[in-house]
């Protein structure tokens, strides 16, 4: 089931050269009919992104679902037909449902009431890749061209002249972590008239998938991602990107302003210390942690957390979120597309722990049956939560990022008890030990709301800056 379904229309007033950056507009909205009542959407989101994070360990190939209240969606053409896409920073492959298509267990995946669900892709303009290409190597874990071939029936004797032009790259296989699909790559024309034109875009075209009926937009960091395909156009585009997401509503039904999504680079100056940036515009300064390569999952954003700040109290992170082994495990994935921060649970319980040392129990009851019913913990009962702490995030290359209270404490009325109740909105991602390596934690959209976060993909760094974001997009529209 999806929570914030969204829509998204492609506003470019751009040059075809991409001397500008590209503005897309990312709205969402809430579609209360899905759910029928605030701990049933946020169990529902809970859940989905606690499933989403443990498929980060199971799968070579785990490009993180989209959860409720996650999904944000771009639209543009390929070819002469509209589509719309889930963006997803945890992915690496941009893949379409295509005529025809068939969807297993995606009854309740959307609400048609609230984003666009255009049929199936047709395939009329577009070209298949061949099986020689380096990127149909790509999806199939690089595997040799003659390989390939053989596996689309290519005869022997064009195997060994390498000339096997004609034959299409095989099917490929995808997993999500509650979805997959089967798909083949074909190239066309993406564009948002009049003037935005990428000629030879790659894609994955599926005839079936599991529990994913819209089609994703990758974005992650594999040589078939939406960045990786724009870069190979114009760099400046397709290795620097951003987005800030306006602030997540679970209690009402209401249309909420564009969350920006920038791809290219603005304008910045130095401060004097050299260490962070600034806008020319309104001086908005940004904090930077490098990205650590992951040899197992290198699609991922992957960084350093060193310590979090409840208050006053500064509670250092496991060496398995700090770094990245050799193994590909550890480190902290920023991902658009899981809900909910997920954390080992030995410093999860360190740091709710001292969450709750700061609140005091005489002040606030915990509130058993609703952290029960939304799978989130833990939650107060409370006419006031004027003394919650603050909640900070040191990550590496001294990048300090401070949290405003509603990115990580919920407050809403708790029905069946009649009282206002609070939740801390970061997850126990489990035992580190059990969940046999894999990243050590996750970094959710709902702790990057209301910041611009920055992709500097030619740097090797992430960077965070706090923003109104309603206000961001109308000054860049």
């Amino acid at each position: 089931m999806e929570l914030l379904l969204l829509s998204s229309l492609l506003f470019l007033s751009l040059l075809p050269c991409f001397s500008s950056p590209l503005l897309l507009p990312l709205s969402h909205s809430l579609s209360p009919t899905l759910f029928n009542s605030t701990p049933h959407l946020l169990k529902s989101t809970s859940s989905r992104s606690a499933t989403r994070f443990r498929h980060h360990h199971r799968r070579r190939r785990v490009s993180l679902p989209l959860s409720p209240g996650a999904d944000y969606t771009l639209s543009f053409s390929l070819g002469p037909q509209t589509i719309s896409l889930y963006l997803d920073t945890g992915s690496d492959v941009v893949w379409v449902p295509c005529h025809p298509f068939d969807c297993i267990l995606c009854e309740g995946k959307y609400s048609p009431s609230s984003i666009p669900h255009p049929s199936p892709l047709n395939l009329s303009s577009a070209t298949p890749l061949p099986c020689k290409s380096p990127l149909c190597s790509a999806v199939h874990s690089s595997l040799p061209s003659s390989h390939l071939c053989a596996i689309a029936n290519c005869p022997l004797e064009t195997i060994e002249i390498s000339d096997c032009r004609k034959f299409s790259c095989p099917s490929f296989y995808y997993a999500y972590g509650d979805g997959s699909f089967v798909a083949k790559l074909y190239h066309d024309t993406l564009s948002s008239s009049p003037s935005f034109n990428l000629p030879n875009f790659t894609f994955g075209c599926a005839h079936s998938a599991l529990g994913e009926p819209i089609g994703v937009a990758g974005f992650g960091r594999g040589r078939l991602s939406f960045p990786a395909q724009l870069a190979r156009t114009s760099p400046d585009i397709g290795n620097y990107f951003s987005y800030c997401l306006i602030a997540h509503a679970f209690d009402a039904a209401r249309v909420l302003k564009p969350s920006p999504l920038i791809l290219g680079r603005r304008e910045k100056k130095k401060t004097p210390d050299g260490e962070r940036e600034e806008e020319e515009d309104d001086e908005v300064l940004y904090s930077y942690t490098p990205m650590l390569y992951n040899p197992k999952h290198p699609y991922f954003y992957c960084v350093g957390l060193e310590a979090v700040s409840i208050g006053n109290i500064k509670i250092p992170a496991p060496e398995s979120l700090r770094r990245v082994d050799r193994r590909g495990d550890g480190g902290m994935v920023v991902d658009s597309g899981t809900t909910f921060t997920m954390l080992p649970r030995k410093f999860y319980l360190a740091m709710v722990g001292e969450f709750g040392r700061s609140v005091g129990a005489a002040q606030h009851r915990r509130a058993r049956g609703v952290e029960e019913r939304t799978g989130l913990s833990p939650c107060y009962y409370g006419e006031s939560f004027d003394d919650i702490p603050r909640l900070t995030w040191h990550f590496g290359g001294n990048s300090t990022v401070a949290m405003p209270r509603e990115n990580y404490f919920y407050e809403f009325l708790d029905g069946d008890a009649k009282k206002k109740v609070g939740c801390v909105m970061v997850m126990d991602g489990g035992d580190e030990a059990e969940r046999g390596g894999g990243p050590a934690g996750l970094l959710g959209n709902y702790q990057q709301q209301g910041f611009e976060v920055v992709y500097d993909l030619e740097a090797k760094r992430l960077g965070f800056a706090r923003r109104k974001c309603a206000s961001l997009w109308d000054t860049l529209n």
